[in-house]
């Protein structure tokens, strides 16, 4: 914390209990209800949101580095939370720029709602910039939707889920329409289908809109589909990227801590008992996991405050932040590759923390942007489109 008289909501002693709760979480393939409800009655659910709505008024800058600690501690229960912090972090980005469009979302989830990130579709490689659900505008304004969403984490907590799809039957159409609704509103059905190799307790589940709701003070957005400079577009991805590469710089950070530990534990029969932390292999095996995940925090705090101080990149914005979101994620992985490879054959049992964190990690390549979508918005900003 930046600010000496803010009260840290992620206190040793809570990350310790949910550092203790982590594996059975994994284990049993369980949202991590206990989890969710001291972070939530200690106020960490409210961290982005304005002090006069009930939060704690936190930057995103401040917030990232408490979703690294987290993480630390259980990377499926930080990744999890991330969803609701994203849309707050939304709000707020939008709300710092003079846009109140989704000032509801504060004010909700200062009041103890959940929020949740019903975005991502099956096949849709577009992402924002198309929809394969059906957005049907009704008489009053307000929309249905109709389509299957998937990884829609909190399934068994939210109470507002973030959502889109595309409308194709206004006059004005074809607009992506984003939107939220209500758990109480029906019209959806979420399917029990998460059974995954890593972060298993999130609870990601498919989410099938068959009708859902969103009254017309809830459609907070009708965009062209494309590449839209709408600063909606640009706050997703900001808190989303910025968010996420905490969480992975977060297990890398505990990947470390655990080779270390490791390398002193273990002994060599070959080095006289001595243990591994002696051994120039191991050392070296460190010391470039190290070098790695050096690099993460400084790169996660500018970035996270450039976007508290309205920074302006211009046409680098995007570069920066899906580059962050790799960054992060790779890092993470070769991180925690490395640090399997210190410790040896103990990490491949059922039950080890770091192989809960080999397995939670590989989840990283599947968030948006992924490597090859990145890779080309930093080709274009740089090189400019292919020629046609």
């Amino acid at each position: 914390m930046t600010e000496h008289d803010t009260p840290d909501p992620l206190t040793d002693e809570l990350l310790e209990r949910i550092r203790q709760r982590a594996d059975g979480y994994d284990r049993d393939n369980r949202f991590f209800t206990e989890d969710f409800a001291e972070l939530a009655d200690g106020g960490y659910l409210r961290a982005l949101v304005p002090v006069e709505f009930g939060g704690l008024g936190l930057s995103l800058e401040q917030t990232a580095r408490l979703q690294v600690r987290l993480a630390g501690a259980a990377p499926a229960t930080a990744l999890a939370v991330n969803m609701h912090l994203v849309w707050t972090g939304i709000a707020k980005t939008l709300r710092d720029r003079g846009d109140d469009s989704l000032e509801f979302v504060l004010r909700e989830a200062g009041a103890g709602e959940v929020f949740a990130f019903g975005l991502s579709e099956a096949g849709n490689d577009l992402v924002l910039f198309g929809s394969t659900t059906e957005a049907r505008p009704q008489p009053d304004g307000s929309y249905r939707f109709h389509g299957r969403k998937i990884f829609t984490s909190l399934s068994p907590a939210w109470t507002r889920l973030g959502t889109m799809g595309l409308d194709t039957t206004s006059p004005d159409a074809p607009k992506i329409v984003y939107g939220f609704i209500e758990r109480t509103g029906g019209g959806f059905e979420i399917r029990e289908d998460w059974d995954t190799l890593g972060m298993r307790a999130t609870q990601s589940n498919t989410t099938v809109l068959d009708g859902a709701p969103a009254a017309a003070d809830r459609v907070v957005r009708r965009l062209d589909p494309g590449p839209n400079p709408d600063p909606l577009v640009f706050a997703i991805f900001a808190n989303f990227e910025i968010l996420l590469a905490a969480v992975y710089t977060g297990i890398g950070a505990r990947a470390l801590e655990l080779a270390v530990a490791s390398a002193h534990r273990r002994t060599s029969l070959k080095n006289d008992g001595r243990s591994y932390a002696n051994d120039p292999d191991i050392r070296w095996r460190v010391a470039e996991a190290a070098i790695d995940q050096d690099a993460l925090l400084p790169q996660l705090d500018a970035l996270a405050r450039d976007v508290d101080e309205r920074a302006d990149h211009g046409r680098l914005w995007f570069p920066k932040l899906v580059g962050l979101k790799i960054r992060a994620t790779e890092t993470a992985r070769r991180v925690v590759d490395q640090a399997i490879r210190v410790s040896g054959g103990s990490t491949f049992f059922s039950g080890n923390e770091l192989g809960r964190l080999y397995r939670d990690v590989l989840a990283g390549m599947f968030h948006p942007s992924d490597a090859e979508s990145a890779h080309n918005t930093v080709a274009n900003a740089w090189l400019g489109p292919i020629e046609e």
